[in-house]
């Protein structure tokens, strides 16, 4: 679009699959702090970008829905006489093609001894998949085919990949258990191919983090892949346990439609003043210990780091109001760690640059004023006072 891109770049709305931080977001501080990739430096306010999950919040959630299946299984209820919930004790796995399935077999042989194990792997003409003898394998199923399998079986069974996908949440909306592995260490840009490049520093911590994070027992458990004991004991419990179908209210289409008025109402990326949405009200200031972001620092209080307030922090009144004492205020250094604090030299650092109010990022020497902020059950982008 060349010189356009800048007029209009305020209206924009990015979908971004996996997020985009604000040290990636930036050119100019990318580029000389190793931060830079193909993708960001698009000069974007941060909340632009809108992703699948609320992978980071410097970023709006957008989500999907995912209620269909639900809907249909209630139908589908109503057809026949009432009567106890009923599973068979089978699983499915997730994983569309043999790869992904290559290194699991010990951990597929411990699922396969409690419940009888299903796969949809894609077959080529004249091929088998190259599967455990103990999986029954149909093949790569269309949509209704693999839901209806979804709909008998009693756990939905994760291999590490594909990452952070949809197929958790309708599995679960369904009635399963999504039992998915644990990554020690978390994968990251350092150390995995898949996110490498990409715009973000996150440490992903399972296969679908908000489903561990934001769902959890008794609808998904996390286990050590490796630890076949682990994983047998999860197995049983889970097997013990009786769970209804379940869609988290902001993969509804009524959450799904709240959130996206809500930012149509209040998000306006082309005004020059700070935002006002969240109502200040909403603030929460946590001082984070040294080396944690401000995602780590609020979500271990319950929170989550609200982005668009962070201008509240950003003058040494803050400060003050944490019990500290500056002897110097930097505001002459691009980071995008400040407004923090560091103990050596009680040296106090502001943001000088908006677009690098970042909820992400951390180091050893410094403390974080993080801007946190409760949030709505069943809606993490809003917050109690956001409607």
């Amino acid at each position: 679009m060349g010189l356009a891109f800048q007029h209009y770049q305020c209206r924009f709305r990015i979908l971004d699959s996996f997020g985009t931080e604000p040290a990636f977001n930036l050119g100019t501080y990318a580029r000389s702090h190793g931060y830079n990739t193909l993708w960001g430096s698009w000069r974007l306010q941060p909340l632009q970008y809108m992703t699948m999950f609320p992978h980071t919040p410097d970023n709006s959630f957008l989500g999907f829905v995912s209620e269909k299946a639900m809907v249909e299984q209630e139908e589908r209820e109503e057809e026949v006489e009432p009567g106890p919930y009923r599973k068979d004790n089978t699983a499915v796995v997730y994983g569309k093609q043999d790869y992904m399935w290559q290194g699991k077999g010990r951990y597929l042989e411990v699922i396969s001894q409690e419940l009888e194990t299903h796969g949809t792997v894609y077959q080529p003409p004249g091929h088998s998949a190259q599967l455990p003898s103990n999986i029954i394998n149909h093949g790569l199923l269309a949509q209704d085919q693999f839901l209806q399998l979804l709909r008998r079986a009693k756990v939905f069974v994760g291999l590490g990949f594909p990452y952070e996908g949809p197929a958790p949440l309708e599995a679960i909306a369904l009635g399963c258990v999504f039992l998915q592995p644990r990554f020690q260490p978390p994968r990251s840009s350092e150390n995995s191919d898949f996110y490498k490049g990409k715009p973000t520093t996150r440490q992903v911590s399972s296969q679908h983090p908000y489903a561990e994070e934001f769902i959890g027992k008794p609808y998904v458990w996390t286990v050590d892949m490796t630890n076949t004991t682990d994983v047998q004991e999860t197995v049983r419990a889970i097997l013990r346990t009786e769970v209804k179908p379940f869609t988290p209210r902001e993969f509804t289409s009524e959450g799904m439609l709240e959130r996206v008025h809500a930012y149509i109402t209040h998000q306006d990326f082309c005004s020059v003043s700070f935002p006002t949405w969240p109502p200040e009200s909403a603030l929460r200031i946590q001082l984070g210990p040294l080396g944690q972001s401000c995602v780590s620092v609020c979500r271990r209080a319950s929170l989550v780091c609200e982005p668009a307030l962070f201008h509240h922090l950003n003058n040494p009144a803050a400060f003050t109001r944490l019990g500290l004492s500056c002897s110097s205020i930097d505001q002459e250094v691009d980071n995008h760690l400040f407004p923090a604090y560091s103990p050596w030299g009680r040296r106090c650092g502001l943001q000088r640059e908006r677009l690098l109010f970042s909820c992400a990022g951390s180091d050893p020497v410094h403390r974080r004023l993080c801007p946190c902020r409760a949030y709505r059950a069943g809606q993490v982008a809003l917050c109690p006072e956001c409607l």
